[in-house]
């Protein structure tokens, strides 16, 4: 469970720093070897918490965040706070990487942040200001922390080649029944090879998952199945395919998904450039250990935030920001 919220959490809030889209690792440094930075100010803590606090109570509401994620009774609450921390630590290491790199803002991109600033700002409620005490310039300097960040990464992965083929990418949709009893798949699999029989309804009635349509991509299943339906084309019914201990009928309805495969390859992209980056921040992290030690992480109670109503502080960055 640990590992699936901390998918989910870091698929939200690194939209443009792509180091963390890979997970992060533990540090094996000792305390004296930890880089000392500016920390964030507890305004900028809290925003940035009350921030995923407030997107996963829209989902799950506020009764999640008691409840233990782990063996050691770790409340929910407890493993966001960590992750939230964890990530603007990395935050930092990264701004030292751009540091180094001699990477700064233009005037036209300091202008736009300032945009971004007061649009975000004037989005806050009165409840959101009063609990985090944030003010414009904090905001500004946040954004701006993220963004060059988001600059260093494209400034160092700027030479990997990002060309992903169609091929590697494509995307097909299918309806597909699952059967348990060989027997049972030579029944139905002669049904629906009748002509006038609807797939659908005979994949709802007897198929063992609930979900009958599926878009698969490339090495996303076995290899004897994906060489079958891979090679179907749009209208056309599979012979029966064995995998494991299940049998397969599958009926090719979109045998090239175009906005699937788009999709698609715009996320093998970017995770071919996450671990082309992620190799040249390790080694620097690894020299640049960063710890943020601010007392604001044992003073954050989502209970008393719960009048606050912000959950977008990273959406406002990518419809302003993101290319």
């Amino acid at each position: 469970m640990v590992r699936n919220l901390k998918g989910k959490i870091l698929a939200f809030i690194l939209l443009a720093v792509a180091l963390l889209a890979a997970g992060c690792g533990e540090s094996s440094q000792t305390a004296s070897e930890l880089k000392t930075v500016e920390e964030y100010s507890d305004a900028q803590v809290k925003l940035i918490a009350i921030t995923e606090k407030n997107r996963y109570s829209k989902v799950y509401t506020d009764e999640i965040w008691q409840i233990p994620v782990d063996e050691e009774g770790t409340s929910f609450q407890d493993y966001l706070l960590g992750e939230v921390r964890v990530f603007l630590q990395e935050l930092k290491t990264v701004n030292l990487l751009a540091d180094e790199q001699n990477i700064t803002l233009t005037s036209q991109e300091k202008d736009r942040l300032h945009e971004l600033t007061e649009d975000y700002y004037d989005s806050l409620t009165e409840a959101d200001r009063t609990y985090t005490g944030i003010s414009k310039e904090e905001i500004y300097e946040f954004y701006a922390e993220y963004y060059r960040a988001d600059k260093v990464v494209n400034e160092l992965t700027k030479d990997v080649n990002l060309e992903i083929s169609d091929s590697e990418a494509k995307v097909i949709t299918v309806l597909e029944i699952r059967l348990e009893d060989n027997g049972e798949a030579q029944r139905i699999h002669t049904q629906v090879m009748k002509e006038g029989v609807d797939f659908n309804a005979v994949a709802k009635t007897f198929s063992r998952d609930e979900q009958v349509e599926k878009s698969i991509g490339r090495g996303e299943r076995p290899q004897e199945y994906e060489d079958a339906v891979f090679a179907m084309t749009t209208g056309e019914i599979s012979p029966i395919i064995r995998e494991g201990d299940s049998f397969y009928i599958v009926k090719c309805i979109s045998d090239y998904d175009e906005e699937a495969t788009l999709e698609r390859k715009q996320k093998m992209a970017l995770q071919r450039k996450n671990q082309a980056f992620r190799k040249i921040y390790d080694v620097f992290a690894a020299e640049h250990p960063v710890e943020l030690k601010g007392k604001v992480w044992e003073q954050i109670a989502f209970s008393s935030a719960k009048d606050t109503a912000t959950s977008d502080f990273f959406q406002w960055y990518e419809d302003y920001m993101g290319s």
